[in-house]
């Protein structure tokens, strides 16, 4: 089954798309799906950077504070 999706853009923004399709001799589609792909990308990134950030605040002990109260002996 096929996904339907209704997008709406501004005025000034269908005017970009049909200059910068003239332009670049692309159809607007091609142009619209690469913008798509490079914002998923940079948002994937972001995300996986976030999570990074993350774990290491969970982890962030100094020395003493992570073996404060251990016995070796």
């Amino acid at each position: 089954m096929k996904d339907t999706i209704s997008i709406t853009f501004k005025q000034s923004t269908i005017d970009d798309l049909v200059g910068f399709s003239e332009l670049l001799g692309k159809e607007v589609n091609i142009m619209i799906e690469e913008a798509l792909e490079q914002y998923f990308e940079n948002e994937q990134k972001k995300l996986i950077e976030k999570g990074i950030e993350e774990d290491a605040s969970m982890t962030n002990l100094d020395y003493d504070e992570f073996w404060d109260g251990v016995d070796i002996g």
